[in-house]
């Protein structure tokens, strides 16, 4: 999927000239964490988010610092600070260096780029111009709808079989002498895990196998340097 299959479309943006009360009102109105800056020309030229408001002299929140601190400030740093607290425009507060993506961008990427900068939101560009904005909630309603479960008339016992067995095989905390066996959408599991992670990876590959009812595990823990055996819990658990 790519940026454009779940972004935003309706953007709703403020320019360097919108005041802060009116900016700060369209976020609380709109339910919205931050707004994308956009110019007279169509570009994006920022990005205002709540961030921006928590140090701000109306509420006493300004920033206090030491003497000896000051002096290596400098002059510039200082001034701008007094800009951010008591700036009565958007351009005064905004973050001007912003992290954005095109349309087709990958969403691997662009969720990527969210991790590595701790941001919320993406604009998404078409060009230089803003044509949408991709958040963390739209991130959320895109794995909620591709989870929603669409029969597969694929998805027969043996394809189960050969799919969880694909899959689990593939990778390195496969079970030893994996075995699947499944009636029904029933899928049973066996073998032998040398981690209670590589359990659960190879129950989650079995529950996210289209068709799959319900999953049973027999992996049997073993401690491959002692030698030490034990059960599944769920067998363990019906042998009482």
């Amino acid at each position: 999927m790519r940026a454009h299959h779940i972004m935003t479309k309706d953007l709703v943006a403020v320019t360097p000239h919108t005041t802060i009360e009116e900016a700060a009102r369209i976020m609380l109105r709109m339910h919205i964490s931050g707004l994308p800056v956009i110019d007279d020309a169509g570009n994006l030229v920022g990005v205002v988010s709540e961030s921006d408001f928590l140090r701000r002299s109306e509420i006493g929140t300004g920033r206090r610092h030491a003497a000896w601190l000051k002096f290596f400030m400098g002059p510039g740093r200082a001034a701008a600070e007094f800009v951010h607290e008591r700036g009565r425009k958007v351009e005064d507060v905004m973050t001007k260096q912003v992290v954005s993506v095109q349309e087709d961008t990958d969403l691997a990427e662009l969720v990527d780029l969210m991790e590595k900068n701790d941001i919320k939101r993406v604009p998404v560009l078409r060009g230089k111009a803003p044509v949408g904005i991709v958040t963390r909630t739209n991130l959320l309603q895109a794995v909620a709808s591709l989870l929603h479960e669409i029969p597969d008339p694929t998805a027969d016992d043996e394809h189960i079989r050969e799919r969880i067995t694909r899959a689990v095989n593939g990778t390195d905390w496969r079970p030893i002498g994996f075995e699947v066996n499944v009636r029904n959408g029933v899928v049973h599991l066996h073998g032998l895990v040398t981690t209670d992670e590589a359990r659960r990876a190879a129950i989650v590959a079995a529950e996210s196998t289209a068709g799959v009812k319900e999953v049973h595990d027999h992996l049997c823990f073993v401690d491959t340097y002692t030698g030490f055996y034990v059960e599944s819990p769920e067998d363990m658990k019906a042998a009482g």
